[in-house]
């Protein structure tokens, strides 16, 4: 293992949020590293998702974490609004870090013998479909996403929040799945996809995704986004502070439009701990989820669950190219922006 990774052009790196690392090579071979449920233990499985939900709730219950509510009104250049006020955010914010605490305790009290039985201190090479090559990867908390050449994703880990979008709260998955991000060709009468939002027993209609095939991904620390070759932003996982972006705080099992981006061609997406930033092919910037740290850049530390254009005076004439986002934390590159006005 040791000589086939030195032999290797490692071509790309991402450093995750919290448990593990990833990088692939330029021969398209993924190699990761870190906390052991992280890292795939199984053979390539690549029909989860086909007849359905993957299956029933692991906990058997409606999604119970607590939701905010949605203020109606808007501000600046908010898409449709979607703000919650700041006493609201905080106290949610304060009583989810106390959940996480209790059950990051509990599962480590439960499962924890041996140190070292839990982290593969050594990269290990993933095993994927013959004849597949991945070009980029991401990681998340405790979650991986792997993009092919063909437009392709696949993904592993943890996915208790639909944060893998297989339709439901699966817990682990130790072997690459492939994720239907956009439905198949339709057979005999076309209908919309059912996603369901926090409880298996609440279907909505999903709007269907523009484009064939995906050019863009990006996990959190809890969710995961990517972007269709037509410029369609997709998102699932937790959904807790609207990180999302669909105008509520519920969880998505499955890979949703972004229906507030319909009309802007997204190029590049990043996710954060609890938010996400995307940049449109004009160079704008559109934050949303969680900004209990100014994460959002939106002048505020009120979350944001409908995409948000920033508008600082700062980015007037300025033209984004990439974007990047930390735990708490974002940043952007811009380059030169172009002169449409001939010289007088």
């Amino acid at each position: 293992m040791k000589q086939a990774f030195s032999h290797n052009c490692v071509e790309f790196i991402w450093k995750s949020q919290q448990s593990l690392s990833v990088s692939n090579t330029d021969t398209g071979e993924v190699y990761t590293w870190g906390w052991k449920e992280c890292v795939p233990s199984g053979k390539v499985t690549r029909d989860l998702v086909s007849g359905g939900s993957f299956q029933k709730d692991i906990a058997g219950k409606p999604n119970t974490l607590p939701t905010e509510q949605v203020s109606p009104r808007s501000r600046g250049s908010n898409i449709s609004g979607g703000l919650v006020s700041r006493t609201e955010n905080r106290k949610a914010g304060e009583e989810m870090a106390k959940r996480r605490r209790i059950a990051a305790a509990k599962e480590e009290s439960e499962g924890l013998t041996s140190g070292d039985e839990f982290f593969t201190v050594s990269p290990c090479l993933v095993t994927l479909g013959p004849g597949v090559r991945i070009t980029s990867v991401a990681a998340g908390g405790r979650h991986t996403l792997a993009l092919s050449d063909m437009g392709q994703v696949w993904g592993w880990g943890y996915g208790g929040e639909g944060q893998l979008g297989l339709g439901s709260r699966i817990k682990m998955v130790s072997s690459p799945h492939l994720i239907q991000c956009m439905e198949p060709p339709a057979s005999g009468k076309e209908r919309p996809p059912v996603v369901h939002r926090g409880s298996l027993n609440a279907p909505v209609q999903v709007p269907k995704a523009a484009g064939s095939y995906i050019k863009g991904i990006a996990c959190g620390g809890r969710h995961s986004a990517v972007v269709t070759d037509n410029g369609a932003l997709l998102s699932f996982g937790w959904g807790l502070y609207g990180q999302c972006g669909q105008g509520s705080t519920t969880d998505l099992l499955r890979p949703t439009c972004v229906s507030s981006l319909s009309s802007i061609k997204v190029e590049r997406v990043a996710a954060g701990l609890w938010h996400t930033l995307c940049i449109s092919v004009d160079g704008h910037v559109y934050a949303f989820g969680g900004n209990q740290f100014g994460q959002l850049g939106t002048g505020s530390d009120q979350l944001e669950t409908l995409p948000k254009l920033l508008d600082a005076p700062l980015l007037d004439d300025k033209h984004a190219k990439t974007v990047s986002c930390g735990a708490r934390h974002s940043a952007i590159l811009t380059g030169m922006t172009t002169q449409l006005n001939d010289p007088a």
